[in-house]
């Protein structure tokens, strides 16, 4: 039985300005990657009503789990919330669990709970909270589509706590041979390889290091033996 599926949505201009480099796909792919679950497509869009609608709609229903970052804090650019409510047809309004939560952290500080960061307890009809440990503020999961902050730390946070949650799959497992010859001289071999064991995921990523070609060959599957057949082919063919 093949394994669930994800998608990732990053959203944010800043991101596509080239001004604030995302880490949170990596973080994602890697927590998936662990239980079992496949990210098949990772979109990076802008802060636009129409894109974000259009991508959550699409990729909700292409995919097994809809993992987002990005939009959902206190200011008139973060409208994250708006445009999931708006791609299930959905009301999205404060709700009183999280303004609870969000009262409650801001006591604690003795910070005021203005109309800015009451934005932050705009939830969707019909959605459940995401518990944030970090700064309090809650995202949400709609369908299949879980909405989380855009900060790393809030958002591996946020994945921790949605990861029990997920049914996942076999976890996958990987091998790395370095090849020290151009990718030229082992693109046969290698293809046969790949060939004779469909199952697995073999790429190939070169490098250049004192004026020397060669290759990182990544093995990735769900069976270690087969793994380790690839791995002995690979070995003898380029001793």
């Amino acid at each position: 039985m093949p394994n669930p599926t994800a998608a990732m949505i990053v959203i944010g201009d800043e991101i596509l300005s080239g001004r604030t480099r995302d880490s949170n796909m990596h973080h994602l792919a890697g927590q998936l990657t662990s239980v079992g679950i496949d990210l098949k497509e990772v979109r990076v869009i802008g802060d636009e009503h129409g894109t974000i609608i259009a991508a959550v709609q699409a990729m909700s229903k292409a995919y097994d789990s809809v993992f987002t970052s990005g939009g959902i804090g206190p200011t008139h650019d973060d409208i994250t919330a708006d445009c999931i409510a708006a791609a299930f047809n959905k009301s999205i309004d404060v709700r009183e669990d999280a303004r609870a939560i969000l009262a409650a952290h801001y006591a604690k500080s003795k910070t005021e709970l203005n109309e800015a960061r009451l934005r932050m307890a705009r939830i969707p009809q019909d959605a459940t909270l995401i518990e944030n440990p970090v700064s309090a503020a809650p995202g949400f999961k709609l369908e299949n589509v879980h909405v989380m902050a855009g900060v790393p730390a809030v958002f591996e946070a946020m994945v921790a706590t949605v990861l029990p949650t997920l049914t996942g799959g076999a976890p996958l497992l990987s091998a790395t041979l370095r090849i020290e010859r151009g990718e030229g001289d082992i693109a046969g071999p290698l293809g046969q390889v790949a060939k004779d064991h469909p199952t697995l995921s073999i790429g190939s990523y070169p490098f250049q290091k004192d004026g020397r070609y060669g290759a990182h060959i990544v093995i990735r599957g769900s069976d270690q033996t087969e793994i380790d057949i690839a791995v002995q082919k690979l070995e003898e063919a380029f001793p």
